[in-house]
């Protein structure tokens, strides 16, 4: 077809792309600069034509801020070896803000087969950034506790299940402990649900703070908290972390309308074994709680047998 000899028919559909194309020569002297172009980066084709790329005019970083402009970016490594490449990067737009943009690069050769300049089609990413985020979003609503930031119920049978799972597969040891507020229904009439919910944040954030990085807290519901203690293998361990969690909450202490809100926290507690499962573990440091509440509450209880 004669038409598609026509290298005028060639800059029309480049011109009328949707996404930003460029081309450059081996020095990365830019060549080309189409409308989309100018619509994703603000600079008119005038202002980047016969500069080079190297002249920071658009500015790449990467997710770590590295400046891919002075360096080998991927326009300039597909001119290098000849691989097409993709990437996501943040292009520096003419009004000073950072756009996300994917880029897909590819080599200009000529007729004897030679590297002779590079083509970078780049479009905007902001949709695919915000979807992203979203959904980020959307994995913390669905696996964190609302009321005290820690991870939901959901969240906690699903890390509870991963340490039996360890534990069965490659023998790595846990511990679990149940905490249980003592007398919150009491915060709840005297004070209203606001100070509760308070109260539920304070004790969640005195916990987390007792726990090491790799240990897990969770709110089991209403005032009950469940902690998960990778790598404890014996019971006087499992002791000594609940009595210490236990001191750090009788210790803390809310101002609330002028009122100072104390309270205390019951531990039951137990360690993996593997053949339980999921209840069977929970099971075991519930009725260790119960032996803390009918103890006189405000202590930590350790059961190792079914």
């Amino acid at each position: 077809m004669d038409m598609l000899r026509d290298s005028d028919l060639y800059r029309r559909v480049l011109e009328s792309a949707y996404d930003g194309i460029y081309v450059t020569d081996l020095h990365r002297k830019i060549v080309y600069w189409n409308q989309g172009a100018e619509r994703l980066s603000g600079y008119k084709a005038e202002e980047v034509v016969g500069r080079s790329c190297a002249d920071n005019v658009l500015v790449h970083v990467d997710g770590q801020g590295n400046n891919l402009c002075l360096g080998m970016c991927p326009l300039a490594h597909t001119m290098q070896d000849g691989e097409m490449r993709e990437a996501d990067v943040f292009m520096h737009h003419k009004e000073g803000h950072r756009v996300p943009v994917s880029v897909r690069v590819t080599p200009v050769t000529d007729g004897e087969g030679r590297i002779v300049g590079g083509i970078e089609i780049f479009s905007d990413n902001s949709t695919k950034m915000a979807a992203l985020e979203l959904a980020d979003t959307f994995q913390e609503i669905a696996l964190t506790d609302t009321i005290t930031g820690v991870g939901n119920r959901r969240y906690t049978e699903i890390s509870l299940l991963a340490r039996i799972d360890e534990l069965q597969k490659d023998g790595v040891p846990f511990a679990l402990l149940v905490g249980d507020l003592d007398g919150f229904k009491r915060v709840n009439d005297d004070f209203g649900h606001l100070a509760g919910d308070q109260v539920l944040r304070s004790v969640a954030q005195t916990l987390q703070g007792g726990l090491k990085s790799f240990d897990f807290l969770g709110r089991w519901g209403g005032d009950e908290f469940m902690m998960i203690f990778p790598n404890i293998r014996d019971k006087k361990t499992l002791e000594e972390l609940g009595e210490r969690l236990r001191m750090l909450v009788e210790k803390s202490f809310l101002l609330w309308d002028g009122h100072r809100i104390e309270g205390t926290m019951s531990l039951g507690g137990t360690l993996g074994r593997p053949e339980d499962r999921s209840q069977d573990v929970f099971s075991r440091a519930d009725r260790a709680l119960y032996q803390s509440k009918e103890g006189g509450k405000n202590c930590v209880t350790v059961l190792v047998a079914p």
